[in-house]
């Protein structure tokens, strides 16, 4: 149970002056408190004996009352440095974890899925906040509290009554044992069962179209519905076991009462203890009373804890399959690429997604692919970008295995854009300048026209200023594609990667783009994957895709002389093309 305090001893020497200081706080008020008893026991005890004075009331009542006034600063003392702490640990480990996030591969990513990295980072670690928080206050209450209670039972009132009457508290040790471990295995699951829910959320909010598209939202509501129950199911288990705590003491406490309530009277019969410390007694064992709860408090708090730590200490183990070398290239990717894979097998996969593919790309020239989908188009950007490392191959820029750079130089050299077209939910020239928060609005304005969007955006209620929603929900395919290009192209890149990125607009949409693409990159390489020949008619050189291999290669002249697949496509496309104008001069 006290293996977490272990685990987070860490944080605790870092924080230690503060945590210092709030225990100190909480003792101090232990103390405080003992003291008010026993005034009270002497007061009573005056009266009976009918030697109290208006002067002996007003001081030991002045004496509580300042006590009272103490013990409130005091409070609020421990309070803000503990409950402060807390707060604290859940930020340090919240950055911990964002920061491993970024750090990581698209096999990790593969592995977890959103909805259960955001359960991680906001219920798990608010189980920590607690431990920091709750825990330590409830400890200190439990060992401090209950410690200076009981002694002052023992030497202020009387100590055979005190050994008498606490004999049921070891019943509570045992108890908190085993209900401590119990809570600690449901608490486990019904953190999976929220992740599992929370993946539920995350996909059917981000897939919302889709399932109103074909009319899913009963099926879809029904499994949402087994999952809350599932939820509901879990914390239940969770909560029955806690619920037994509370009557365990409340039981303790009552027999402890009627031990008490016997012996105490029995004890004033032979004049071994007085009315008013019956009465200091029977105080002491109210205050003992939260002490009680605190134990149970202190076992599920640090098995709620322990399991949650658990869970995001085994994501902060995870490491990335990409691991720099000593001394890396800081320089950001250029000139030249070689690319040659002998074959590429993703980590969970049994057969190879592509196979003795190679091809040379000179600084400043385009490469253009095609092939079906699923022939290996986006494998080749993903190891270019190093998402993947080669199973048997290499990759080299200007002459420097690929691997011999560090990731952010890849990045920093590799401008890259998607079918599937990313934007945050912030404005539109936010979006743009993402990379470069220091764009200027002509800047932004002169990228987006290069992206042939700066029209539509100025018909935006805001132009730039325009919220284009979560994943650029407010958006057309086409005009999220162009703005994902004018972002690419605000980086400055020297390598820029379109995959499949024109498939949203229009042929003439689409050749103004390319147009401006080689107008302004005329010194700069570009690798433009498409389903659409006219988009790479002009590069310096075509290859051909087909279940990983390369097929055919060469300039559009060459290709459509060899009467292969690349010249049949071309030839239906021209044909789907004019039948499409056609079909249009007749409307």
């Amino acid at each position: 149970m006290f293996d977490i305090l272990k685990k987070l001893g860490w944080f605790f020497k870092l924080r230690w002056k503060t945590y210092t200081f709030g225990v100190f706080g909480l003792i101090a008020v232990a103390l405080l408190s003992a003291v008010t008893p026993l005034i009270l026991g002497n007061i009573i005890d005056e009266i009976v004996t009918g030697s109290l004075t208006y002067r002996s009331l007003i001081i030991q009542s002045g004496t509580i009352l300042v006590f009272a006034i103490f013990m409130y600063g005091l409070r609020f003392g421990w309070r803000n440095a503990i409950f402060g702490n807390s707060t604290l640990l859940e930020s340090i480990m919240r950055n911990r974890l964002f920061t491993h996030f970024t750090k990581m591969d698209s096999q990790f990513f593969h592995h977890y899925r959103t909805g259960d990295l955001m359960a991680h980072a906001t219920n798990d670690l608010a189980a920590l906040r607690f431990v920091a928080g709750g825990g330590i206050l409830a400890m200190t209450d439990s060992v401090f509290i209950g410690g200076t209670t009981l002694f002052s039972m023992i030497f202020f009132v009387d100590w055979q009554l005190t050994l008498t009457t606490i004999l049921p508290f070891p019943i509570l040790i045992f108890a908190a044992r085993y209900l401590g471990k119990a809570i600690n295995k449901r608490y486990r699951g019904s953190l999976e069962s929220f992740s599992q829910m929370n993946n539920h959320v995350q996909e059917s909010v981000g897939g919302m179209k889709v399932i109103k598209t074909f009319g899913e939202e009963e099926p879809n509501y029904v499994d949402f519905t087994k999952d809350i129950q599932n939820v509901f199911d879990k914390n239940k288990g969770v909560y029955i076991v806690e619920s037994a705590y509370t009557p365990i003491i409340e039981g303790i406490t009552g027999l402890t009462y009627v031990l008490t309530l016997l012996f105490g009277t029995y004890f004033i019969k032979i004049d071994r203890i007085t009315i008013g410390q019956l009465v200091a007694y029977f105080s002491y064992l109210s205050m003992m009373a939260w002490p009680l709860l605190a134990v149970g408090r202190v076992a599920n708090t640090l098995e709620r804890g322990d399991a949650s730590y658990k869970r995001v200490a085994n994501l902060l183990s995870q490491t990335s399959a990409l691991m720099e070398v000593k001394n890396p290239i800081q320089a950001p990717v250029s000139g030249d690429i070689h690319f040659k894979i002998d074959s590429f097998t993703y980590p969970d996969s049994a057969e190879p997604v592509l196979t003795d593919a190679e091809f040379r790309l000179n600084a400043g020239s385009t490469l253009g692919i095609v092939g079906h989908t699923g022939s290996g188009k986006s494998t080749i950007f993903k190891l270019l970008m190093r998402e993947y490392d080669p199973n048997n191959g290499f990759i080299t820029y200007n002459g420097h295995n690929l691997k011999d750079y560090s990731l952010d130089a890849i990045a920093q050299g590799t401008g890259y854009v998607p079918q599937g077209s990313f934007l945050f939910s912030t404005s539109v020239r936010e979006n743009i300048r993402f990379v470069n928060p220091d764009l200027t609005q002509d800047e932004v304005e002169y990228f987006a026209k290069l992206a042939d969007v700066h029209e539509d955006i100025m018909q935006f209620p805001q132009g730039y200023g325009t919220e284009v929603g979560e994943r650029g929900v407010s958006l057309s395919g086409g005009q999220k594609q162009r703005i994902a290009i004018a972002r690419a192209l605000a980086t400055k890149a020297e390598f820029l990667i379109l995959d499949d990125a024109l498939s949203a607009v229009d042929a003439q949409t689409e050749s103004r783009i390319l147009t401006n693409l080689r107008d302004i990159r005329k010194n700069e390489s570009t690798i433009i994957a498409t389903h659409r020949i006219s988009s790479i008619m002009h590069a310096d050189e075509i290859i051909v895709l087909k279940k990983g291999r390369i097929v055919e290669r060469g300039q559009h002249a060459e290709l459509l002389a060899k009467d292969g697949w690349y010249s049949r496509m071309y030839k239906e496309q021209q044909l789907q093309q004019k039948m499409t104008e056609g079909g249009e001069d007749i409307g």
